[in-house]
């Protein structure tokens, strides 16, 4: 399988190639040539395989350069003794037909950990394999979580340095505290006076600027990056929507072949994407149900075919959706496009110059029956964390809850009762002041630690040990930066004159 950039088709490189560059030199994103098909016995096989055994299996469809034991040596030092469960995922049944897919029983307590434990190795094998012979920059832009995941995934990987960019007044506190207080020798944390697509643009900017990689060339260093740019953390992704539905058909809980839908929070695009490749690949999925924020720009595309980030910016209660500018959504109009690296490349000049653009009726009749997409208010968010903790016992973070918000529009506009697997990314515990004030509980705390002893005699969830220990944990990185300073704290971090 080889890889080419959606703003230009005559690149072809391979699996390793793309996942050490990240991005293409002409800013498009890298994308297979063509999907693989697994058959449905094939995706049920792999609910009675470990997590590490599956995950193999999926990723040797993608990365076929790869040999056996590279992916035997990545999956095993990524999923093996990182997170707080064997199976890595968890699935959590509210009611008969509704399930909770838990992504954050890792490190960093959010869904990142499920790519990001194991990129720092697909890249450093990656890198291995294509004979660069450069010390690797990882620039990431984040809107909370992929921040922390990305450090603590590359804290002290051999031949990396990683420098992590958050929008200042733009993630929980404690997010803020996770990111701040990274050990390693090779991190580095900044915050940016503005939002996340700033931080986002900014990266985006220097990772193609020609002078900027040809500075870093002569310094024996070339960037890569752990966004969802990357291919490397696209496909992790892939894996547990794959093995979610394989395991729901093992216990019992789906036919093999019952078409479910998948309802995801989304921001970046990306984690909706990936369901969206695990359905071409031959996942039954009904429907992909995208929920937002009230920063709606995608419920607005999904439904209209225009996207236009020429709109007011929400910094809401669940932050890590905060985003106008969701970049995976290039991969995905590249596929319906017909692999048409030419049009993209005029959807997205047209973005960056006005704002805007609106896709062809072809792609419009296409996303209408991929997508159902609705927005919670931050009223309604907490809304939907107290109706399912009050109806199910169960309590959820901020951002799964938009998730369960908008698959009960869903349900009420439609009628439709189909098995759905909800999408949870973060431990509630890391939005406590948010959850608690949904669930009427937040006076009388100080702080967020105060917060989560408070939310763990509501909802008996027991408080991750990576968060308690932040209370303990001192600073490293308190400074901030003009976002049209970001070059500069990048130089700075890699001693570059």
């Amino acid at each position: 399988m080889y890889y080419e950039s959606t703003r230009d088709g005559s690149v072809k490189i391979t699996s390793a190639e793309a996942v050490a560059r990240g991005i293409s030199r002409d800013g498009g994103l890298f994308v297979p040539d063509s999907l693989p098909r697994l058959g449905l016995d094939e995706i049920v096989r792999l609910g009675k395989l470990s997590y590490p055994e599956a995950a193999k299996e999926v990723f040797r469809l993608f990365l076929t350069d790869f040999t056996d034991g590279e992916l035997e040596n990545c999956v095993r030092r990524a999923y093996v003794g990182s997170f707080d469960t064997e199976n890595v995922m968890e699935i959590a049944e509210l009611r008969k037909g509704e399930y909770i897919l838990e992504l954050w029983h890792g490190p960093t307590c959010a869904f990142k950990d499920m790519a990001l434990q194991i990129l720092p190795h697909l890249l450093t094998t990656s890198v291995s394999k294509t004979g660069v012979g450069k010390k690797v920059c990882v620039l990431v832009a984040t809107s909370g979580d992929t921040g922390k995941a990305a450090l603590e995934g590359f804290k002290d990987a051999p031949g990396t340095e990683i420098l992590v960019f958050y929008p200042e007044n733009g993630v929980s506190a404690m997010q803020k505290l996770q990111m701040i207080t990274q050990e390693g020798k090779n991190v580095g944390v900044c915050a940016i006076k503005g939002n996340f697509d700033d931080a986002q643009t900014g990266v985006k900017k220097i990772f193609t600027d020609p002078a900027v990689n040809e500075k870093l060339s002569e310094n024996g260093l070339m960037f890569s990056s752990a966004n969802s740019i990357n291919w490397g953390r696209l496909a992790p992704q892939i894996v547990y929507y794959v093995v979610s539905y394989a395991r729901l058909v093992c216990e019992g809980k789906i036919k093999a072949g019952e078409e479910i839908l998948i309802t995801v929070p989304t921001g970046n695009f990306g984690n909706i994407l990936a369901a969206y490749y695990a359905k071409e690949m031959g996942m039954p999925v009904k429907k992909l149900i995208c929920a937002s924020n009230s920063n709606n720009v995608l419920t607005d595309f999904l439904t209209t075919g225009v996207y236009d980030r020429n709109r007011r910016f929400y910094t809401t209660i669940s932050p890590s959706m905060d985003i106008l500018v969701s970049s995976n959504l290039e991969r995905l109009l590249y596929h319906l496009g017909g692999r048409d690296s030419e049009y993209i490349s005029g959807l997205f000049r047209s973005l960056g110059e006005t704002g805007r653009f609106e896709v062809s009726e072809e792609i419009k009749a296409q996303l209408k029956e991929l997508f159902y997409a609705d927005f919670c208010t931050d009223p309604e968010t907490k809304a939907a964390i107290k109706k399912t903790n009050a109806e199910h016992s169960y309590t959820c973070d901020t951002h799964t809850a938009v998730a369960v918000g908008v698959y009960n529009k869903y349900i009420a506009s439609s009628g439709d009762l189909a098995p759905v697997l909800i999408a949870s990314t973060a431990s509630p515990y890391k939005f406590p002041e948010a959850v608690l004030d949904a669930l009427g509980a937040c006076g009388g705390c100080s702080d967020e630690f105060e917060m989560a002893d408070k939310l763990h005699e509501i909802s008996g969830m027991e408080i991750p040990a990576s968060l308690s220990a932040l209370k303990t944990k001192k600073p490293r990185f308190t400074g901030s930066v003009e976002k049209s300073e970001m070059l500069s704290a990048v130089y700075s971090l890699l001693k570059i004159e």
